[in-house]
């Protein structure tokens, strides 16, 4: 079975800690076991296009992360819309899991 992998966006770790949406808790819940740290320069690799792609530059790491990976991001931040990247949402991310 392939395994999904997923760039979190930070709101959707606030929310997790903060209990906001439980859908959302649950499944970050059963993330946490498989999250794993990447190098600084991991992200450094991909910050001009990054932010050449984003509309909150504040935003670059993650989706540069998510351009180095070739995975989705997993936020609701709408800022990842347009990027060139998937963008799942609380509501959505289940179902991306399941496929």
């Amino acid at each position: 079975m392939e395994r999904k992998r997923l760039v979190l966006g930070a709101n959707i770790l606030i929310r997790g800690c903060f209990g906001r949406r439980p859908l959302c808790q649950e499944a970050l819940q059963s993330l946490l076991t498989v999250v794993q740290v990447v190098d600084d320069e991991l992200l450094t690799q991909a910050r001009d296009e990054a932010l050449a792609r984003i509309r909150d530059p504040e935003d670059w790491p993650t989706l540069a992360l998510c351009l180095q990976l070739e995975c989705a991001v997993w936020t609701e931040d709408q800022d990842f819309f347009g990027s060139g990247v998937a963008t799942w949402t609380c509501a959505t991310v289940e179902r991306h899991l399941r496929c």
